[in-house]
This record gives C-alpha cells, sequence and structure tokens, in this order.
C-alpha cells in the first residue's frame, strides 16, 4: 500500500486512469538494470527514479570525461574523472533518495550480464557498441527479461523493445552479429545532444509501460525518428525463424 508521502510524489501518475494506484506499486516493486550511464542512459535512469521504479542496478566501466557534458546530463564539471556508474547514483539520490542504487564499476562480461538480468524485471540497453548489445540480447533472452534497447548518433535514433519470451523478434532478429561493427558511432561521426535525451526518455517510457501494464510496448515494432527533418517511422519486426540466439524459443 502507497504511503501518504508516494501518494503526493506520484500523484500525477496515479490520476491517469489505466496507470493508477496499481501501477504505481508495481513500479514500486521492481528492478532494473541500465547499462550505459552515457547519453542515453543518463536520462533513462532519472526517469526511472522520478517516476518510482524501485531498484536500479547501474552498470558502466567508464570515467566521465569533458567531452561527456554535452549530452549526458547526469554528470557535471565536478564529475570528471569519476565513474559515470557512481556519478548518475549521485544524481539519482538527488532527485528520489528512495529508490534502491546499485552500481557496477566495471564492463560486464557476458556471464556478469547474465547474472545481473536474472536478478531484475526489465533491462535497458544504453550501450554504444554491438559486442555488448549481442550480449545483453542473449542474456535477457537466459532470463526471460525484456530488453528496451535504443541507440542514437548524428541527428538519427530508433529503439524498440525485445522481449521474444512473450512474442516477437530478439535484438538479433534485427542485426546479424559480426556485420554490424561497420555502423557509424557517436565518436566518429558525431551527435546532436537532445537526440540521446529523446531516446533515452522513449526508453525510459518503454520501460514504465512494460513495468506498470500500460499501454501498448513496442514489441515487434522499431521506432525510428531522424530529427533534422522531423521525419518519424515505425518499423515492423518479425521474428527470425532462423535466428541463432531466439528461434529456439518458438521450437519448444
Amino acid at each position: 500500500m502507497l504511503s501518504d508521502a508516494q501518494l503526493l510524489r506520484y500523484n500525477r501518475q496515479i490520476l491517469l486512469h489505466d496507470f493508477d494506484v496499481a501501477g504505481q506499486e508495481r513500479l514500486l516493486q521492481s528492478r532494473v538494470l541500465v547499462v550505459g550511464l552515457g547519453g542515453l542512459g543518463c536520462p533513462a535512469a532519472l526517469y526511472l527514479a522520478a517516476a518510482g521504479v524501485g531498484s536500479l542496478v547501474l552498470a558502466d566501466g567508464d570515467v566521465v570525461e569533458e567531452s561527456n557534458l554535452q549530452r549526458q546530463i547526469a554528470h557535471t564539471e565536478e564529475d570528471i574523472g569519476r565513474n559515470k556508474a557512481v556519478s548518475a547514483a549521485a544524481a539519482i539520490a538527488a532527485i528520489n533518495p528512495a529508490t534502491a542504487l546499485r552500481t557496477m564499476t566495471r564492463a560486464l562480461s557476458a556471464d556478469d550480464m547474465v547474472e545481473c538480468a536474472a536478478s531484475v524485471d526489465l533491462v535497458l540497453d544504453a550501450t554504444d557498441n554491438y559486442a555488448a548489445r549481442f550480449a545483453l540480447n542473449r542474456a535477457c533472452i537466459a532470463a526471460a527479461v525484456p530488453l528496451v534497447s535504443a541507440a542514437a548518433v548524428r541527428s538519427e535514433g530508433q529503439l524498440s523493445v525485445f522481449d521474444p519470451m512473450r512474442g516477437g523478434p530478439c535484438y538479433r532478429c534485427l542485426y546479424t552479429e559480426g556485420k554490424s561493427d561497420e555502423m557509424p558511432s557517436c565518436s566518429d561521426s558525431g551527435v546532436l545532444a537532445p537526440l540521446v535525451g529523446m531516446f533515452g526518455s522513449l526508453q525510459a517510457m518503454e520501460a514504465l509501460k512494460i513495468l506498470a501494464c500500460f499501454g501498448e510496448p513496442l514489441r515487434g515494432r522499431v521506432l525510428v525518428m531522424d530529427l533534422r527533418s522531423m521525419a518519424v517511422r515505425q518499423l515492423t519486426l518479425a521474428p527470425q525463424p532462423d535466428c541463432p540466439d531466439c528461434s529456439q524459443l518458438r521450437r519448444k
């Protein structure tokens, strides 16, 4: 049961008739792993905490650099040289001290990902490399938890929910492992600051929808936006029948 303080803090969400107290209670009981506390992970984690997700596991092995401050809004100049997960945790605690926080200050191995995914209800992929994304995809399938994944570069971003255990494709149904490494990166091609803010916020929105049983998550769909022209598309993505990562789920 929500306390009076919680009813006051989260009342704007509770007012939504199809969210209500039940949705807020689900959020408060939820545990989310955020991998990558950079441009996407910062706004995503801040909004998850502000909205009332009860527990966050923050994983990032990098330290804050001056070039990060253009877009990674949980960090400040005082955080330069500080681990990103630790810096983001401090920013989150300032917004909602009731959020339970755990930080992992190293790059996660495949075994780490499997262990962490098994301990949470949902995973946010806010990484910046394909090896980590494919490993997270496998970890989430093994743990039977949804994966909310986003990517952003230049002025373009994309977002999807991969949850093949409950129907639909996985990340590897969208990208072929080993053939994605040549795709552009922010460090090579640049990125506009608000782009990662928008897509990190959208990641948080998809996570809240899944955790609170609210609305229609982007399962089997990929949202693609180019902020240069404000062009918006939704692509339908079907499971690949021979996908090495998730096809075995459909053979059971």
